[in-house]
């Protein structure tokens, strides 16, 4: 069911990886428009798309002092950082600087995917986004979302189900 990067202009690094996994996905793009940021990357992906934001994941990442870890929660909600420390053993947790970010995952701030990623982080993934079939996350682009099986993200990463959604 996966359709190939000739339709999005190219392969990016996350849609490589789940194409290599054998992962069941499809693409969902929107065109991405700067002027409509105020509400966030996420809830305009969710507005454009036309699915509910809680659907919609944003991929964020935080620094526990020992190590940085990836955190996954829908769009319609916030990072909570003393849960996703508490998830991955950690005391405490911050969000990393946009430049940081960027230069380990190899995205823009707004097209942060948690596949693909050049530096592999531990992956907690919010329990909420469990009870549906599909959710969309980046794809490594902005207005490119991928849109598959939550179960397939804990899979392809080993990812962690916690509540770390605020």
């Amino acid at each position: 069911m996966s359709k190939k990067h000739a339709e999005t202009g190219k392969a990016t690094p996350a849609i490589a990886q789940l194409e290599k996994a054998g992962i069941n996905f499809r693409i969902a793009q929107y065109e991405h428009d700067a002027d409509h940021m105020d509400d966030g990357y996420g809830i305009e992906a969710a507005e454009k798309l036309g699915v509910s934001a809680a659907q919609v994941c944003k991929t964020l990442m935080v620094d526990t002092g020992e190590k940085r870890v990836v955190g996954i929660v829908p769009v319609n909600g916030r990072l909570n950082m003393k849960a996703i420390a508490a998830a991955v053993g950690a005391k405490k947790a911050s969000m990393t600087s946009p430049e940081v970010a960027q230069r380990e995952s190899g995205y823009v701030v707004g097209g942060i995917s948690p596949f693909g990623q050049k530096t592999h982080h531990e992956t907690v993934l919010d329990t909420s986004v469990m009870q549906f079939d599909e959710i969309l996350v980046s794809g490594g682009k902005r207005g490119l979302d991928v849109v598959l099986n939550p179960q397939d993200i804990v899979t392809l990463l080993n990812a962690t189900v916690a509540d770390i959604a605020a």
